[in-house]
């Protein structure tokens, strides 16, 4: 390649060659650079930041890819810094778009260097996550650390681009020159020198320093773009993001952000005005040596699991007919037979032997722990699954559609969900890790993005907007709130939307909303491989100590079709194995799931009330409401109840026909036989998702395949559009089967009701499951029920103080935390007196895990002192369970020394009166300690003063603030009495039950808990507490928008509305709500919160 440049009457001429194909390009500089060129006008654009280089770039991954389509590039290499973050959806996008892709990544090396490495095949790709591995593993999260020597092990394959800029000083001249060496001895004819030029006035010299270290160590140049953003329009957004990174207002960070809007996907004629005609023509030149695609991809399952001498598909049936005999002792139904057949045959042709048995692994090692764990989800359709012991819903019972879980034409692998007790999958990952090595085993990543309140935030900063008020508007959105409605709240709390910064404001934090932040742990999706892991894909650190991730979410393992084993967290199955451990170490018994009775009639008209606080799955407002109208009498009637109370069947309009017929007010009807089959157990209407996809084989001649596409199309069709292809099929192919035109609509309806969320048969069975053992506890062993449910939060739907409120209207004794008896979890004791419920029913002792920032070690000391000796004062536990300051404080403020002292006050006068310890007299009670010889005298206080006892609001304040909780009486009662409270005229929970439906009330309590599922229209559900009970309020749009500081941040509401009565729900619809929080100040209460 000829390159001249011409300044005045001067000419230089410069000689690089470009790997043996000479172009002649002619520069021109005058005082503004202009360059002419005589050839090619194609261009691959190979250095190209997404938003998935946090906080740099301005544009997602499919924006970039898109708009590159779009100006006709020949391809567009995605090449984020030290990540492949986003690189799978710029594959999705790629395919779409019809553009090739190239899968790079940007590195700053340790020497100061900006180097571009590229994946031109399967090899190189491996050493580029290799290599980013290895950066991420030796930093702290969110960093790198890169040096050239790094690059000398394993960058064989790759091909590599040097952005050397513009060296101002000599000693940066200096450096590139012996880097270029370097560089060049690593990668020889791999290495480019990639020129950036904008118009910054820097280009002559980015051009001059590039010319000379091409000509010096015979490099051949190429045209790159350094580009940020996928269109100029995104600059404001990326001058907000750089400083937001920078930690600094725009306006302090100056000169430090880009000096103009060039950082973009330019034109073709753009380009040409500023780069030779080679340099643009060797972009595509290196983008055709570019043959990688991520589709090359190929997961490869852990070998080890199967025994010397068997194949994995022997080894898999081996296990499946073992499980058969176990399950079924007497022989298994012949249909259950035909369906392992089909399930086995159909896995040995998909080749998924071995994610079965790596499950099946993990499962076997959880049982060998005694750790509960039940699979679910689509897994629950397999009765392989049932038979390896990793679901527990019986095909024999269940009807199960096996390609709801595995199917030939969806062609991409298994998904098995396994949950574990919440506390104890700690055990679970550490197993896996130590079987597999952190090199084959990694979690999958979750992407943290920018919402309302954080984007509100960090653009309010970035704009050096006054903190007082970006904190405001910050704090006056809901968590429903969406960006359509940003600019109402804005207008809400005052701030006037049309003025200029307010209005660049508004933008920039719409702009940014769904921008990736950081990257997260995922709840628990593991993948795990043959081979290195960092070979298929990056791994870097988690914030969690002994934790790794990659580099993809589960949408990007999803869109690869990898195997991903979902490892999760279910506190509900701590609880049951908690509370089953307490009765049996209370009862003597043998206790265990297999032996709690099936289908018990008591537990069922518990249920049947609503009376549902604490049980599993069924505790939320509107499933509380469901359970007197749907009555469940056995477990096919919960596993309805599960899955009707869902946004699909709601949003469907299935929930009320499916009760008028439950009730028979209606009767139910099929069009032929084969509708029957599939509909006849939930009275002609369809429910669940396996459902919908037999009508669509039986009543519309899909195959099994198509009805999962269908399946698949429901649940995106409302993001992604794609139902109407099928709709034209399913009301033909009924109409062609005899069925008319109505009832053929009428399904697609329903069919568009399931693009919310609705259930799989087989997952709402493995979660009946569950609600059945925790409803059968809470009626048959309530003290031990309510005793796991606090040992295990957080959790559930319900705070501690809820629960025990719960626990007290069931008649169980709760007593305090005390440091005679208490131990860290809550336990049962002996009860002091007998309720007409709980007869034979243990009391329950709050543990020390209920005091605010008390530690366990602490714990620990204090029991391990009680167990030696008994505790004799105050002073004399101090001294041996060497409790500090702050123990001592906790413990004072819990109440846990009011059996020593009396009450708080006195408490806390005798704690004031002890010395400090002394590390001579520790030294020597640690010694008669352990030889046992250290027997404590009751020491005479020093002080005879005797204080007298805080008043009983404080007490509830000292409760509430230590504990979240009170044994006193409900806040509520105290209010009432108080001379000129707005109480007076309010009724209680228990008093809303003698009313009449239609009658005007007045209600008030403390917020315990705020709902507003997606399928309720913009209805917000309220819960307040009193004395007495809980008060269902439901809130209207209306009444949100009217009352909406009160109702969103309210925490004791007055209401004034109408009581709605259904059977044993009652409601009372608000038309009034007005905030009466100041009556609670200095309570420490906060509220639940729920989507």
């Amino acid at each position: 390649m000829i390159v001249t440049f011409k300044t005045a009457p001067a000419r230089i001429i410069l000689l690089c060659p470009l790997h043996g194909d000479p172009v002649n390009v002619v520069l021109y500089i005058y005082p503004v650079l202009l360059i002419r060129t005589v050839t090619s006008h194609m261009y691959a654009e190979l250095h190209c930041i997404s938003n998935y280089s946090f906080l740099r770039g301005a544009s997602h991954p499919e924006e970039l890819v898109k708009q590159a389509a779009s100006l006709g590039y020949s391809a567009i290499a995605i090449t984020d810094e030290c990540t492949m973050a986003g690189v799978v959806k710029a594959h999705v996008a790629a395919k779409e778009s019809d553009i090739k892709l190239i899968v790079g990544s940007e590195f700053r090396l340790d020497e100061e260097l900006l180097l571009v490495l590229i994946a031109p095949n399967r090899m190189a790709y491996g050493q580029i996550c290799n290599l980013i591995t290895i950066g991420r593993r030796r930093a702290d999260k969110g960093e790198y650390r890169i040096s050239i020597k790094d690059l000398e092990v394993a960058t064989s394959q790759c091909l590599a681009i040097w952005i050397p800029g513009q060296a101002i000083s000599g000693k940066e001249k200096e450096q590139h020159y012996k880097s270029s060496k370097k560089l060049k001895d690593i990668f020889g004819s791999r290495l480019w020198l990639g020129l950036e030029v904008f118009p910054d006035g820097q280009s002559i010299g980015c051009y001059e320093h590039a010319f000379n270290l091409s000509r010096q160590f015979d490099l051949p140049l190429v045209a790159s773009g350094d580009v940020h953003m996928h269109h100029p329009d995104r600059s404001a957004l990326l001058d907000t993001i750089s400083a937001i990174r920078m930690r600094q207002s725009i306006r302090v960070a100056g000169r430090l952000l880009f000096s103009n809007r060039e950082k973009y996907l330019r034109t073709y004629s753009t380009l040409n005005q500023l780069y030779p005609a080679g340099l643009l023509s060797a972009s595509v030149y290196i983008a055709n040596l570019c043959q990688f695609s991520l589709d090359e991809l190929r997961y490869e399952y852990p070998e080890e699991l199967v025994p010397p001498g068997l194949s994995s598909s022997q080894y898999l049936r081996q296990l499946t007919e073992h499980g058969v005999r176990k399950r079924w002792p007497e022989g298994e139904p012949t249909h259950v037979r035909a369906l392992i057949e089909k399930e086995l045959s159909l896995i040995k042709e998909m080749q998924y032997e071995y994610y079965f048995l790596t499950v099946f692994d993990i499962v076997q090692f959880a049982r060998s722990q005694e750790i509960l764990c039940q699979g679910r989800g689509s897994a629950a359709n397999s009765a392989v699954c049932y038979c390896l012991e990793i679901t527990e819903v019986d095909p024999a019972k269940v009807n199960l559609l096996f390609e709801r879980f595995i199917s030939k034409e969806r062609d991409e692998p298994p998904d098995i969900d396994v949950d574990f007790e919440h506390e104890r999958r700690e055990e679970i990952i550490q197993y896996i890790y130590k079987k597999y090595g952190r090199h084959r085993a990694a979690i999958a990543a979750t992407v943290v993005t920018y919402r309302p309140k954080s984007a509100i935030r960090d653009v309010g900063k970035a704009l050096g907007l006054d903190p007082q008020l970006v904190d405001h508007l910050a704090k006056s959105l809901s968590w429903w709130d969406k960006r359509e409605e940003l600019q109402v709240r804005f207008e809400e709390a005052g701030v006037n939307p049309r003025s200029a910064i307010i209005d660049q404001f508004l933008t920039l934090v719409v702009a940014i909303l769904g921008f990736p932040r950081h990257l997260s742990q995922h709840v628990g999706g593991f993948i795990i491989s043959n081979g290195p892991l960092s070979h298929l894909v990056p791994v870097e650190n988690a914030v969690m100590k002994d934790r790794t991730i990659i580099q993809w979410d589960k949408d990007d393992i999803g869109s690869l079709g990898l195997l991903k084993v979902d490892i999760l967290a279910l506190g509900i199955l701590t609880s049951i194995r908690k509370s089953i451990d307490m009765i049996n170490h209370y009862r003597s018994s043998n206790l265990c799931l297999a032996s709690i009775p099936v289908e018990d009639p008591l537990t069922y008209k518990m249920l049947q009330t609503g009376d549902s606080i604490g049980v599993f799955q069924v505790e939320s407002r509107a499933q509380i409401s469901m359970l007197p109208r749907l009555k469940p009498k056995n477990f096919y009637d919960l596993v309805i109840e599960v899955a009707i109370v869902r946004p699909g069947p709601i949003q469907g309009n299935m929930v009320h026909p499916y009760l008028k017929r439950r009730n028979g007010e209606e009767k139910a009807t099929y069009a032929n036989d084969a509708v029957r089959s599939v509909l006849g157990r939930t009275l002609g209407i369809p429910i669940f998702q396996e459902q919908v996809i037999k009508l669509a084989v039986v009543a519309a001649g899909f195959t099994p395949g198509e009805a999962d596409q269908l399946r698949r199309a429901m649940a995106a069709w409302k993001r992604k559009g794609g139902l109407g292809k099928f709709q034209e099929k399913l009301v033909n192919g009924m109409l062609e089967r005899g069925h008319d035109r109505g009832f053929a609509e009428r399904i697609f309806e329903q069919i568009k009701g399931f693009g919310d969320y609705g259930f799989p048969e087989s997952h709402a069975a493995s979660f009946a499951l569950l609600v059945y053992f925790s409803a059968w506890l809470k009626r048959h062993e309530p003290a031990a029920f309510y005793c796991g449910l606090l040992n295990s939060q957080p959790m559930g739907f319900y705070s501690p103080s809820q629960l025990v409120q719960d626990a007290r209207r069931h008649d169980i004794e709760v007593r305090p935390v005390d440091v005679l008896e208490s131990e860290w979890e809550s336990t049962l004791e002996t009860p002091a007196y007998q309720g007409e419920i709980a007869a034979k029913q243990p009391a329950v002792r709050l543990g020390f895990q209920r005091i605010k920032g008390f530690k366990a070690d602490s714990a620990d000391r204090v029991i391990h002192a009680r167990n030696n000796h008994p505790i004799q004062s105050i002073k004399d536990i101090a001294k041996r369970a060497r409790l500090d300051k702050g123990d001592l404080a906790r413990l004072t403020e819990a109440g846990a020394f009011k059996n020593l002292s009396g009450h708080r006050y006195q408490t806390h006068w005798q704690v004031r009166g002890l010395l400090p310890p002394s590390p001579l007299l520790d030294k020597e009670l640690k010694v008669a300690e352990s030889n046992q010889q250290y027997a404590p005298q009751k020491y005479q206080e020093e002080t005879p003063v005797v204080l007298p006892p805080p008043l009983e609001t404080d007490d509830l304040r000292a409760d509430y603030t230590s504990l979240g909780l009170t044994l006193g009486r409900h806040p509520m009662a105290l209010l009432r009495e108080k001379p000129n409270a707005p109480f007076r005229r309010c009724k209680t929970a228990v008093e809303l039950r003698a009313l009449n439906h239609g009658r005007f009330v007045q209600v008030s309590g403390i917020v315990t808990g705020r709902q507003r599922p997606s399928s309720a229209s913009g209805v917000l559900f309220l819960t307040l507490e009193d004395e007495t009970d809980n008060i269902n309020v439901v809130a209207w749009t209306r009444i949100i928008e009217t009352y909406r500081a009160a109702v969103v941040q309210g925490r004791l509401l007055k209401i004034k509305g109408v009581l709605e009565r259904q059977a044993s729900v009652i409601h009372v619809i608000a038309g009034h709500v007005e905030d009466l929080s100041q009556y609670l100040e200095h309570f420490s209460l906060k509220s639940r919160d729920f989507r």
